[in-house]
């Protein structure tokens, strides 16, 4: 009996002590629950440094473009010192150009950076020795391409209309400048084809290369030009190998337009009469540049009655060229001084007897004036024998290629 009551005891308490604890589960509030911390997302952090653009005025040298943006001189030559030092030539510095300057926190300059070119660039920075520099060069990445138009209305429009810079107007005009007047002679209709070198900074155009082929067609009339490198010189040759670098330009402008031709029988605008007009007027602004067509002889350099101001050139050969009615000759040319061909020798005007701006060009061969326009002038060198060879074989290859490229 006695152990009735004792087991009875024992389960009574049991009893009662799961009740107290089921009772406190629900009086007493749950722990929180322990979770790994969540990572705390980074807040903008303040910048180090800011940067401004410096860009250059005319007059203006480093020292002084530097200073306009708070750059005090000593610090400012300290920079250019080190610019030099590094090979920076500071004196290619042109107005509009634009460097970059840092800054730290405290308002103090620590970097600039200098684009010397699209190819080569310079970063000078502080460190505790002073400044010290950096140079970064850039290989052009050269791209061979295929450039075809049709003229319109002007030669410049049409390389315009195919996307091109007017540059590529003044490469080939170079080319065929001995055996095609673009002044005169241009067309409406006339096609052209180009296999040219451009040159790339990654994807961004920066200019060309050599024209490798050209050609121009012209009322039927076909003019084709094939780079060749020989000698270490680059020139220009016809499909045979001839030169297409003659000892005469076609014409003493790189562009205007022909507002009289040669006659023998033209009337005089100014003096009346049906008068011989031995010459070619090209109309053009005054200041227009005018180019020796060869190297020569001055023979005179001024002013010369109705002519007005005049330059007259002796040239090999017999040749002699006269320009008239100038605004000034140039510096430094002068009776018994020499110039080179495509010499800027003077400049367009309306001097002597004449009605407005223009370049009265006149050629004698052996004292006797002919037609500058027609006159078949003496050619350069072909090329030598021993490369004949190895110029047909590019040649072939270069106008296959363009042809390949861009039709006519």
């Amino acid at each position: 009996m006695r152990n009735r009551i004792l087991l009875l005891a024992i389960v009574s308490v049991a009893v009662a002590a799961l009740a107290l604890s089921s009772l406190s589960d629900r009086l007493l509030p749950a722990p929180p629950a322990v979770t790994a911390p969540a990572p705390t997302p980074p807040g903008p952090q303040p910048a180090p440094t800011r940067t401004s653009a410096v860009e250059l005025r005319r007059g203006d040298n480093l020292v002084r473009a530097l200073g306009r943006e708070g750059v005090g001189a000593r610090l400012g030559h300290e920079i250019a010192q080190a610019l030099r030092h590094g090979g920076a030539d500071l004196r290619r510095l042109r107005p509009r150009d634009t460097l970059e300057l840092t800054w730290n926190l405290q308002g103090e300059p620590v970097e600039l950076k200098y684009a010397a070119s699209p190819w080569l660039g310079y970063v000078v920075f502080a460190t505790g020795d002073g400044w010290e520099v950096r140079r970064a060069e850039t290989r052009p990445d050269v791209r061979v391409e295929a450039v075809t138009g049709e003229v319109q209305r002007s030669l410049f429009e049409a390389v315009e209309q195919a996307g091109e810079p007017a540059q590529l107007v003044l490469e080939m005009v170079e080319i065929f400048s001995s055996d095609f007047d673009f002044t005169a002679d241009t067309r409406t209709g006339d096609r052209f084809r180009l296999l040219v070198e451009k040159r790339y900074a990654g994807e961004t155009f920066v200019d060309y290369g050599r024209v490798l082929v050209a050609q121009y067609v012209s009322d039927g009339r076909v003019l084709t030009g094939i780079g060749f490198e020989r000698a270490g010189r680059f020139g220009y040759y016809d499909p045979d190998g001839r030169s297409l670098k003659k000892s005469f330009l076609k014409s003493p402008l790189e562009f205007t337009r022909v507002t009289s031709g040669f006659t023998y029988a033209r009337p005089h605008p100014i003096l009346g009469g049906v008068r011989p007009h031995l010459a070619v007027d090209y109309g053009a602004p005054s200041g227009t540049p005018v180019r020796a067509v060869a190297d020569g002889l001055v023979v005179r350099a001024g002013w010369n009655g109705g002519n007005g101001i005049q330059i007259h050139l002796r040239h090999r050969a017999g040749y002699e060229t006269q320009y008239n009615h100038l605004s000034a000759t140039a510096r430094g040319v002068r009776a018994g001084g020499r110039v080179k061909q495509r010499q800027v020798i003077g400049y367009v005007g309306s001097t002597g007897l004449s009605t407005g701006p223009h370049l009265d060009y006149r050629v004698v061969r052996r004292g006797r004036f002919v037609n500058p326009l027609s006159e078949k002038f003496i050619p350069g060198e072909p090329v030598p024998a021993g490369e004949r060879a190895e110029f047909l074989r590019l040649a072939r290859e270069r106008v296959r290629r363009l042809e390949d490229a861009a039709q006519l």
